[in-house]
């Protein structure tokens, strides 16, 4: 009977700490999550700051996309639209230091990639090479 009990306590801590892990990783797909947040952050770091020079390092990414992300990455603390009155107004966008607590990420995320892509290529190679052996 302790042990049925035991098993309910460990089954329950389970449970809690799988929600608790879910609910976390929920919590950062929804501000950084998508195809190109992370994207535009990473060009920004690298320097660009106004909307045309981010649009043409973010290869594929639409003016429209890019406006909404922007707003999303500026609601979530990541970035601060700037605009400096005068003629022509001059717009900007700038990374708040909240934006640094992703270098873990995205540093985690470039050596997985790397990885991946290598794995990938070294299939496709003894791939290739089956085929051509069996020929």
């Amino acid at each position: 009977m302790a042990e049925v009990k035991e098993n309910q306590i460990d089954n329950k801590a389970f449970t809690e700490e799988c929600n608790a892990v879910l609910m976390a990783v929920s919590d950062a797909l929804y501000a950084i999550g998508g195809k190109w947040k992370l994207m535009i952050i990473i060009a920004m770091a690298r320097g660009n700051k106004r909307f045309t020079e981010i649009q043409r390092q973010v290869n594929g990414i639409s003016a429209r996309v890019l406006s909404s992300e922007l707003k999303e990455l500026e609601l979530n603390g990541f970035i601060i639209k700037k605009v400096a009155v005068g003629y022509p107004v001059s717009i900007e966008y700038e990374l708040l230091p909240y934006s640094q607590t992703l270098e873990e990420v995205v540093g985690a995320m470039t050596k997985w990639g790397m990885q991946h892509r290598q794995k990938i290529r070294n299939e496709s190679s003894l791939e290739a090479s089956s085929k051509s052996s069996k020929k």
